[in-house]
């Protein structure tokens, strides 16, 4: 686990266009999967029911 949190951080050396263009669709294929698994959480914590104490403050 230690050794993928320091690689996150990691800055790559690219020589080509080509290894560019791979190392930018790998960050932002990582972009898309953090949204997609944080956006539904997010959804439902906005829209869970409210309890009887949240109701009688308003």
């Amino acid at each position: 686990m230690m050794e993928f949190l320091s690689a996150v951080g990691y800055t790559k050396t690219v020589h080509t266009l080509v290894d560019y263009y791979q190392y930018i669709k790998a960050v932002e294929y990582l972009i898309c999967v953090a949204f997609f698994v944080s956006f539904p959480m997010f959804y439902k914590y906005l829209n869970k029911p409210q309890t009887a104490a949240q109701e009688a403050s308003r």
